[in-house]
């Protein structure tokens, strides 16, 4: 014990020497730490990820009102990931490393500017299928994690050999990114699986060398806000779809678009209940459990976003400016609220609850798929959005207070 109290203390004594006004020694950040919370600087990096959101739902409504599905859904899925794990690296590593000092400050604006050039090629993505912009912008913003996870790795000798993979790692997927853009042809959906799966493996392989300090609470907040601004520009998406049928003075505000209006905010109101019902903290105990619920949200972000989509999609619809049915417009929201309930069940519900109690999402799953039966785009939102908000109260009044009794 004296001996590992002395070599701490001589630790200490090196990162204090090395440490000035504008560039600190990156110390990791302990998990026990009382009232970690997100900074503004976080937050303000979180905003900017808004515009590429909003781009990328827009898209999506646009595709799916033409009935271009085949076309626009991998794209769809492929942005999205791109936005994701960019949030995802940023995250992760201010969770276990922000220190706060000049130097980070700097870094992390250059990582903001990445995102917005980011945001600025998604628009290109989907209409050229050229991710050229996309991949400048990621170039930036690794080029200022490279560097944070250098620093990080000089100045913290308990976790240096997995700061430096994580360098490594990164920068060797990032030549593959733009090895591929530099070919005279497009992306094809084949490469942009192996490079996701490469980037995925990243922190998997850096993390076996020695766990960085990452803080339960401090994750499940920063998770917590992105849901609730994906959730914002769900809304948002839908908002602007209905204000722009009503403000046409040749559509008629009917019945079905009332009801498509009061559905999708009782759906809206009812992810939001049911995703901050739970406790992720008491999931987040493992490296092991963290990858899966951190690489499981990538689904959560993902559906709520095309809710937004999907609500869009069914003013078109009821106002005629659709090339897709009433059924095809309900699957468009019934498909991806499925795919959050189902996710939200694997990744919390599936280790928390016992016995039949862990059946309730899958069986709730199977009946919002029913509901596109119906045919008619407004009334089966308004029922989806009822029938949902009922199942989240049934759980919580029933299922979780019988649990903890």
């Amino acid at each position: 014990m004296s001996s590992n109290s002395h070599s701490q203390q001589d630790y200490e004594v090196e990162i204090e020497k090395t440490s000035h006004a504008w560039l600190k020694a990156m110390r990791p950040r302990q998990p026990s730490e009382q009232n970690r919370g997100a900074t503004p600087l976080e937050l303000l990096f979180d905003l900017v990820f808004i515009v590429a959101i909003s781009i990328a739902s827009t898209q999506l409504h646009h595709g799916l009102s033409e009935k271009h599905f085949s076309e626009v859904l991998p794209l769809y899925l492929m942005v999205f990931f791109t936005i994701w794990w960019a949030w995802m690296n940023f995250t992760w590593f201010a969770s276990a490393y922000d220190n706060d000092d000049i130097a980070y400050r700097l870094v992390t604006f250059m990582q903001i500017i990445g995102s917005l050039v980011l945001a600025a090629g998604v628009n290109q993505v989907f209409t050229e299928h050229d991710f050229s912009v996309c991949v400048l912008g990621y170039l930036i913003m690794r080029f200022g994690l490279v560097i944070q996870w250098l620093r990080a790795g000089f100045s913290d000798p308990k976790h240096r050999k997995t700061a430096f993979r994580y360098a490594k790692g990164i920068v060797l997927v990032q030549i593959g990114w733009i090895i591929y853009q530099l070919k005279l042809v497009t992306f094809t959906q084949l490469e942009f699986v192996v490079l996701a799966f490469m980037e995925l493996c990243v922190p998997i392989w850096a993390e076996k060398a020695s766990p960085t300090t990452w803080h339960a609470e401090h994750i499940a907040e920063r998770y917590g806000l992105l849901t609730i601004i994906v959730l914002g520009e769900t809304i948002m998406a839908s908002f602007t779809a209905i204000h722009t049928a009503i403000a046409d003075p040749k559509i008629n505000v009917d019945k079905p678009l009332i009801c498509l209006m009061i559905g999708g905010m009782i759906m809206m109101f009812s992810i939001w209940w049911s995703y901050f019902d739970r406790e992720a903290p008491e999931v987040l105990t493992s490296s092991k459990k963290a990858f899966y619920w951190g690489y499981g949200h990538f689904f959560i972000f993902l559906s709520i976003a095309a809710i937004g989509a999907g609500l869009a999609v069914g003013v078109d619809v009821i106002t005629g400016h659709a090339k897709i049915s009433n059924q095809q417009a309900e699957y468009a929201i019934a498909i991806p609220l499925s795919i959050y309930s189902l996710v939200v069940w694997l990744i919390h519900d599936l280790q928390t609850d016992h016995g039949w109690r862990k059946l309730w999402h899958p069986l709730t799953v199977l009946l919002i798929l029913l509901f596109p039966l119906w045919g008619n785009i407004g009334y089966a939102t308004l029922a989806i959005g009822i029938f949902y908000a009922l199942c989240i109260l049934f759980r919580q009044i029933f299922l979780v207070e019988k649990q903890s009794s």
